[in-house]
């Protein structure tokens, strides 16, 4: 069973140079208190893998203005100027890698597969990095499985049992990537004081280890 924990708490389980999955689109689906936990706690030298690098001000930005991460494989970081600014400056190494490569190369990790094919970036400079194999005469990239040592994810409700439940558009990376790590930290709008009805059930609580409830609701 998942066990309820504070936010301070969250932060003795993110080590320096820990690699750390964050979930979420921009704002929307991220983890904001258990970032925070993050900074607060002290943690650098991370490797960030998220969809983006979010706004300055807030989510996983906050970790990059506060040079928290040394890289960062992404697939946008068009909206936080300051991510730009410390790759230009040789402070923090990009990945960019096309979104849903990135999706897949986390399912591949969570799933123990060798990595996937795609014909994504065949023909560009991308290729020069990557093994192409051909697949009834067409050439394909294979993008080698990415998995973490701790994911930090959003859930709408959780149970006791840290089975997660989302609203909306708010899955944004949050169940794939808690598949892909080894460690997996929840936080939750809402715990439920009963079990989730199976048919909501995104997540399933075998997958997590930790949950933090926002401060406005009593664990």
């Amino acid at each position: 069973m998942a066990q309820v924990v504070s936010k301070e708490f969250v932060g003795s389980l993110v080590p320096v140079g820990a690699t750390v999955m964050v979930g979420g689109f921009l704002k929307c689906g991220t983890p904001q208190g258990l970032i925070e936990a993050v900074i607060q706690s002290g943690a650098h030298d991370l490797t960030l893998i998220a969809n983006d690098t979010c706004f300055p001000d807030s989510g996983r930005g906050r970790l990059i203005v506060e040079k928290r991460v040394k890289r960062a494989l992404v697939s946008h970081i068009g909206t936080n100027p300051e991510t730009g600014r410390q790759m230009q400056a040789g402070e923090l190494h990009v990945e960019l890698i096309p979104q849903g490569t990135l999706a897949e190369r986390i399912r591949a990790g969570g799933a123990g597969l060798g990595g996937v094919l795609t014909p994504t970036g065949v023909g560009t400079v991308v290729e020069k990095d990557r093994r192409v194999i051909e697949v009834d005469g067409r050439r394909f990239l294979l993008e080698t499985p990415i998995r973490a040592d701790v994911a930090l994810i959003y859930g709408t409700r959780v149970d006791r049992f840290g089975n997660v439940a989302f609203t909306g558009t708010t899955r944004n990376f949050n169940p794939v990537m808690a598949t892909a790590a080894d460690l997996v930290i929840v936080e939750a709008d809402c715990l439920t004081p009963e079990p989730l009805d199976p048919d909501e059930v995104v997540i399933p609580g075998l997958f997590v280890d930790y949950i933090v409830v926002k401060e406005d609701q009593n664990a």
